[in-house]
């Protein structure tokens, strides 16, 4: 049976080219009730073995501030991961590292990685060191200006071979802590109008766009990477959201934030990042989102390296991919361990990789 798998698999990558040339599909489709997508995502699940479902969940990092180079050559090596984010680097260094996981990939038959990084305008510079500088998103202030800065970064990604652009920022406010020139400002309708303008460009030009920070940022005090912060009653800036899912953003950065004196969106202690409520409960079953939910960093972030197990809990909170955890392999173990005992997070899993591979096929990556 393995050895049928292994030849299934060989054979499905041996006819991908040519199906490319003739099927192929965009980030367009990914939405749409295509029946041929349909049919291509359940032929490349079901070459898979659960290991290999499993690792399209997990995001590893590198660049200068994330994990070393040969760490993460090893994770994709073992079939650890599905994807990696990078962090500060040059953009020749970034496109080297691409290359050359790539190749690894190539090598052994095994599905292709996501690459994404963090190119908001305010971060762009620092992300790719000696890349055009595209000032602040705080400056941004016409659809003219978005789209220029859209392109530039767009055309910057492809040249490096990055897939998926986490960016824009819908939090309401340039004066918090954390989010400060990264949000459009103060005014709901233009943070509304100017982000889901970013999204529109961005996934015109065949890069994958990001909302975030769900359930909102911008209104609190404080910020995750120091400490824990808290949205105290109400969450002012969930309605932000709406427009940007009916425009079809399709992914969507959850905060490490906490709810509290909330009796229905309550999170009892937990960021929102681990908080089923807020994930599945509101994002996914309320608001109807049924893009790809990508967890907010969970290696460096105060607000959840003091949890126990915080990929597996905002896994199992309804995250599709799981950024940066600290230790991919225990985070691997853990989610497989866990499909063992429970047939309701078996069948949460299987939908988050299918929608992850539905996304590699429709960004080209598969």
């Amino acid at each position: 049976m393995k050895y049928f798998s292994l030849l299934l698999l060989t054979f499905l990558f041996l006819s991908i080219p040519t199906f490319s040339q003739h099927s192929k599909f965009t980030l367009d489709d990914f939405y749409s009730d295509n029946a041929a997508l349909n049919r291509t995502v359940d032929s490349i699940f079901n070459t898979l073995s659960d290991q290999q479902k499993v690792a399209q969940m997990i995001i590893s990092c590198t660049g200068e501030l994330g994990k070393p180079e040969a760490v993460v050559k090893k994770l994709v090596t073992d079939q650890i991961i599905g994807g990696v984010v990078f962090l500060k680097g040059s953009k020749k260094t970034h496109a080297e590292t691409i290359e050359e996981l790539n190749s690894i990939s190539e090598k052994n038959k095994t599905l292709p990685l996501i690459f994404s990084m963090d190119a908001e305008p305010s971060l762009f510079a620092s992300r790719i060191k000696g890349a055009q500088n595209v000032g602040k998103t705080i400056d941004i202030k016409t659809h003219a200006q978005s789209d220029a800065v859209v392109n530039i970064i767009n055309r910057e990604l492809k040249e490096i071979g990055v897939h998926h652009n986490f960016a824009p920022v819908l939090d309401i406010s340039p004066g918090n802590e954390a989010i400060k020139s990264r949000s459009y400002g103060n005014n709901k309708d233009s943070v509304i109008e100017l982000a889901n303008r970013f999204i529109k460009c961005t996934q015109e030009g065949g890069i994958i766009a990001t909302a975030k920070h769900f359930p909102g940022h911008g209104l609190v005090k404080g910020d995750t990477h120091k400490q824990s912060v808290y949205i105290d009653g109400p969450l002012q800036e969930i309605d932000n959201y709406k427009p940007i899912i009916d425009a079809g953003v399709l992914s969507i950065m959850i905060a490490h934030i906490t709810v509290v004196n909330n009796d229905t969106f309550g999170t009892d202690g937990l960021p929102s990042s681990c908080s089923r409520r807020i994930i599945t409960d509101l994002l996914k079953d309320g608001m109807c989102f049924e893009g790809i939910v990508v967890s907010d960093a969970l290696n460096i972030m105060k607000a959840v390296t003091i949890l126990d197990n915080a990929p597996l809990l905002a896994s199992k909170a309804g995250c599709d991919m799981i950024l940066m955890p600290q230790d991919e392999e225990k985070t691997m173990n853990s989610i497989l361990a866990e499909i063992k005992t429970d047939p309701d997070y078996h069948k949460q899993v299987i939908k988050s990789v299918k929608k992850i591979l539905r996304l590699k096929i429709c960004a080209g990556v598969i």
